[in-house]
């Protein structure tokens, strides 16, 4: 499969090695410094660019029917705007907040979770995150993700990153060092708490994730996410 880089920082370089490890070919790269071959002589195309550049990328592949896997954060304001375009041309389009086979795991683990405590009155949700200093957004996608599947099954409005109404869930971010990604959720009450976590090692998980989605996407038309891949 011949694959275009739209994005070629940290994650577009491991994204590369294990793309190439499981023999596929890179085609393209694409990147705010340079423009590396034919993006029209890819099979499907991964960005992980930055969220301004998000958009860009996404609409040029899709708008020469190249299907496009997408885990930059931080632009989906244009989300069904991108949707509309790969839909006008055809073509598939799939993102996910986080492509972590993991992740995806601890997703559904957190929905069964809160389901769980819906009726549990003295329990209150609250989420931290923590990132490397270099992330851009904050919350991350995958916290604003993980936040959706709790306030689905709570009586909670929204979330909040600062100073949380009783309805709102709080989500407290930090970025320090070089630390890959790491999520918590937390129900507590006067008497007790319980905490669900997540922790990457490294970001391996994350661009083997991304290379299954696009070898899953690559002949396919329409809209998808991680949950259509791993069948979940």
């Amino acid at each position: 499969m011949k694959i275009a880089l739209l994005g070629y920082g940290r994650m577009g370089k491991a994204i590369e090695k294990i793309a190439q490890d499981r023999g596929h070919e890179i085609v393209s790269k694409i990147d705010k410094n340079f423009n590396e071959g034919r993006l029209n002589q890819s099979d499907v195309a991964i960005n992980f660019s930055i969220p301004q550049a998000a958009v860009k990328n996404i609409t040029s592949a899709l708008e020469s029917a190249i299907p496009v896997v997408c885990g930059t954060t931080g632009w989906l304001d244009a989300f069904e705007e991108v949707k509309q375009v790969a839909l006008k041309n055809n073509t598939a389009f799939l993102y996910a907040s986080n492509f972590s086979i993991g992740v995806n795991l601890f997703f559904k683990l957190n929905e069964l979770l809160a389901k769980m405590m819906q009726n549990q009155t003295d329990y209150k949700a609250s989420m931290e995150e923590t990132h490397h200093v270099h992330k851009l957004d904050a919350p991350s996608g995958t916290a604003i993700t993980l936040a959706e599947g709790i306030i689905e099954n709570a009586d909670l409005t929204k979330w909040s990153s600062d100073n949380a109404a009783e309805d709102e869930l709080l989500i407290k971010s930090i970025r320090e060092g070089e630390v890959p990604g790491t999520h918590a959720i937390e129900y507590a009450s006067k008497i007790d708490a319980i905490t669900i976590k997540h922790e990457a090692f490294n970001r391996q998980g994350f661009a083997l994730g991304a290379v299954i989605a696009a070898e899953w996407i690559a002949d396919k038309k329409g809209i998808f996410n991680m949950n259509d891949v791993l069948n979940l």
